[in-house]
């Protein structure tokens, strides 16, 4: 989970909402990365999506059977979607989200029985780091404003 905040941190500095993910596979680090989405002019660079195309591109497979990615904040439904389908078997976040959240928070799409595919989740892994991240990048923000 460090290196997630670490990478957040990049994103922070990017003026990008702090979210960091890190993909592990066989206790090796597979991808890293951090939201893009002002960057990249894309909706969907999301942290979580980056680590999989990325996995999936290095490994040369659509699914990531056997994968553990570590979030520090809880996947939205398109994540938490994105998970699911590429077979991710544990979802490591430290901050849950009550506004967004799809792994336990509003719904849990990474656990719903009619999937072909759940993860285990652990929630609350360094949270007051994550949140303290998050807390500090928005203060930061609404003072620029």
């Amino acid at each position: 989970m460090e290196i997630a905040l670490h990478e957040a941190d990049q994103g922070a500095d990017a003026e990008e909402v702090p979210v960091g993910a890190v993909l592990v596979m066989d206790g090796k680090i597979i991808a890293t990365d951090h939201n893009r989405n002002i960057q990249a002019n894309d909706s969907t660079a999301h942290a979580e999506i980056l680590v999989i195309r990325k996995a999936c591109e290095r490994l040369n497979q659509k699914r990531l059977d056997g994968a553990w990615i570590y979030v520090t904040k809880e996947p939205c439904p398109m994540c938490a979607g994105a998970l699911v389908i590429a077979h991710i078997d544990k979802l490591i976040f430290g901050l849950s989200d009550e506004k967004m959240g799809c792994a336990g928070s509003i719904l849990n799409l990474t656990d719903h029985p009619r999937f072909n595919h759940q993860l285990i989740i652990q929630k609350g892994l360094m949270e007051t780091e994550c949140l303290r991240q998050l807390q500090t990048f928005f203060q930061k923000l609404r003072k620029r404003m």
